[in-house]
């Protein structure tokens, strides 16, 4: 166990990677999360067919074999790309497909009256999403995105295929040179714990964040709270 212990360096950097491949994945999963999901909520016709082509197929296909369409298969066609930005691409890829999803039901769960003050208010479709509709959706969105992003992270193990040293390389590395093996593996469940944790209390940081600026008080069951005249920066624009 010692050995394990004394190739902290290695974990250190392996971790590093890990969350590192988790924060750019989830920025891109975020914006594609909330530009397609949006786009499933559009009165054009052409728009939702977007929405529907990106989370179908992104989301019908496994983020490994994404991965390695990227990392081995471009480069064939004269497409090469930079390892970390291969990684990042097929988890943001994936992952944004099922955000995607999150943002549009999020969006449709807030209460048609709501849509209506807006109308009444002579909103813009603009004014309707960003001042009134998005401002309550996104209380809605952010703990199922908190699972998402978990599941990206965890999700990032599979990088070690592909030349990129995060934590489940370096246990494999650790546990081939000492030959400890449970000693090894449980070192990288621990730190995959761990992070996740830190992950979950931003998330629900986050959570309360919203919830004081919505004007709502805390709760266990989802709450769709605020009329539209009441909604931050709500007025006629």
């Amino acid at each position: 166990m010692s050995d394990v212990l004394d190739s902290y360096p290695q974990w250190l950097d392996g971790a590093w990677v890990t969350v590192r491949l988790t924060l750019l994945g989830g920025a891109l999963a975020l914006v594609l999360a909330l530009l397609f999901g949006m786009a499933g909520t559009s009165r054009h016709a052409w728009v939702r067919v977007l929405n529907r082509v990106y989370v179908e197929f992104f989301r019908g296909n496994a983020t490994l074999v994404l991965l390695f369409w990227f990392f081995y298969a471009l480069p064939l066609i004269g497409l090469k790309l930079a390892t970390t930005f291969a990684a990042v691409l097929a988890l943001g890829l994936n992952v944004g497909a099922y955000g995607a999803e999150v943002v549009r039901g999020s969006i449709n769960a807030v209460p048609k009256a709501q849509y209506e003050a807006t109308i009444a208010l002579n909103f813009t479709p603009f004014q309707r999403m960003r001042r009134v509709l998005l401002p309550q959706a996104f209380a809605l969105m952010l703990p199922p995105f908190g699972n998402l992003i978990i599941e990206l992270m965890k999700g990032t193990a599979i990088v070690s295929l592909v030349t990129l040293v995060d934590l489940t390389r370096v246990s494999k590395n650790i546990q081939g040179s000492t030959g400890e093996t449970v000693a090894a593996f449980s070192v990288v469940l621990v730190l995959y714990f761990i992070i996740a944790q830190v992950l979950q209390l931003f998330v629900r940081y986050a959570e309360r964040r919203v919830d004081r600026m919505l004007g709502r008080r805390p709760s266990r069951e989802p709450s769709l709270g605020t009329v539209a005249a009441g909604a931050p920066g709500a007025g006629v624009g």
